[in-house]
């Protein structure tokens, strides 16, 4: 490995599984301290007996800003700053087809998906110096779209122009933004846009979208 994060401070919301787990590895494996969120406690202690050394796990939901406030304060006091910070928490809602959906559905992926991303980054920037880096973990759907999958879709399509104005917003502070838009991933994320018995037709729906259909 490089140690290319060798020092720095990292927030990964989310990383208790799927891609937050794996970039946390990652980061780990680079060199940096990495600070991990879920809201389900024997899942975030499981993420954190994974990663083994230089990482402390934080309960958290980060739709409820009293979490997020409780969680920038544990990273303010314990390390007093955020080099990296990665808006990836997500997973199972906003897919349904467009005669089905309902309000709930609505709601709670514009909470995940949008509100949590605006008042993640938000509630960081204080503890955000000068070449500091925020990821937003998109979705290739944000361009592509999908049968079933509308507002996930949006709501993803939303972060993508989150990044676009963040980043005029905050160059005078040399804070870069970026956005990962993955493919289709098996996560459990992934998985819980449908109900059991839809799952690998959600995987084989996705599959369908990509060169060669190759589900990672």
């Amino acid at each position: 490995m490089t140690k290319a994060l060798q020092d720095k401070v990292a927030v990964i919301t989310g990383g208790n599984s799927g891609i937050g787990l794996a970039i946390a590895k990652r980061f780990v494996s680079e060199g940096a301290h990495v600070y991990i969120t879920g809201r389900r406690g024997a899942e975030l202690d499981a993420a954190v007996d994974a990663i083994g050394e230089n990482v402390t796990g934080v309960r958290s939901d980060v739709t409820d800003l009293a979490d997020l406030d409780a969680l920038f304060q544990t990273v303010r006091e314990q390390s007093g700053r955020i080099d990296v910070l990665v808006a990836n928490a997500g997973g199972g809602t906003g897919a349904g087809p467009l005669a089905t959906i309902t309000e709930e559905q609505v709601d709670r992926a514009l909470a995940l998906y949008v509100k949590a991303v605006v008042f993640t980054v938000q509630k960081a920037l204080p503890l955000l110096g000068p070449r500091a880096s925020v990821v937003l973990i998109g979705s290739s759907n944000s361009t592509t779209g999908g049968a079933n999958l509308s507002v996930y879709s949006a709501a993803k399509a939303a972060v993508r122009n989150f990044a676009r104005s963040w980043i005029v917003e905050l160059k005078g502070r040399d804070i870069r933004v970026n956005v990962l838009s993955p493919g289709p991933t098996e996560t459990p994320g992934l998985l819980g846009l449908a109900p059991p018995a839809r799952q690998q037709a959600l995987l084989d729906d996705f599959a369908s979208q990509i060169p060669l259909g190759r589900v990672a």
